[in-house]
This record gives structure tokens, C-alpha cells and sequence, in this order.
């Protein structure tokens, strides 16, 4: 069982790295504002958002989620296959749910701008 403390450690842990996330998402969609078409602009939105956001569930704990980039390159580092294709089978749903949101976007953007 996990105390309290480490719970909130979890917890602020989560939220700072949402909260920094949102800062991290702002500037790249400034910065990818000098990109001439708008299709390529949200592709790379939504590949950053699959890329960075997408969870794996810690194999020591039930219920701690982590996130998959991190957790894939270091299970990578350490040689464990097994967790690594985990977080790359993770990081693969993420990515193709993003790609038809974007399909999505796209076909909207279209419609909007006849």
C-alpha cells in the first residue's frame, strides 16, 4: 500500500508536468505559426500531444500511470523489451487516435472554409 506522502508526490507530479505541458504546447504552436499550411501546423500539434501525453501503467504498481516516452526510453536503456513495447504499443494507439482527430480537423477546416 502506498502512503499518503507518495500519493501526493504522484499527484503534484502530474500536475506540474500537465501544467507544463500547456506552457510547452503554446510556444510550439507559436513557434509553428511560420508554417505556410495549416495542415502541417496541426499535424505536428497532434503528434506532439500523442508524443508527450500518452500513459503507460507502471508494472510495479497498479493504478500509476506514467508517461509512455519516458517510461519506453528508460525501460529501453535497461534492456527490458517487454515494457518498452508496452509503452511503443502505447504511444501507437495514442498516434492514431490523434491522426483522426486531425483526419477530423481537417475534413471541418475544409468544410468551414468553402
Amino acid at each position: 500500500m502506498i502512503d499518503t506522502d507518495t500519493q501526493l508526490a504522484y499527484g503534484i507530479f502530474w500536475a506540474a508536468y500537465v501544467i507544463a505541458f500547456v506552457v510547452f504546447f503554446f510556444m510550439m504552436k507559436k513557434l509553428f505559426r511560420v508554417l505556410p499550411l495549416y495542415g502541417l501546423r496541426t499535424l505536428l500539434l497532434a503528434a506532439l500531444v500523442a508524443l508527450l501525453l500518452t500513459p503507460v501503467e507502471s508494472p510495479e504498481l497498479a493504478g500509476w500511470w506514467i508517461p509512455a516516452w519516458l517510461f519506453g526510453g528508460y525501460e529501453l536503456v535497461l534492456g527490458d523489451a517487454d515494457n518498452a513495447g508496452r509503452a511503443v504499443l502505447n504511444l501507437g494507439i495514442a498516434g492514431l487516435v490523434m491522426l483522426l482527430v486531425w483526419i477530423l480537423d481537417m475534413v471541418r477546416y475544409r468544410l468551414s472554409r468553402r
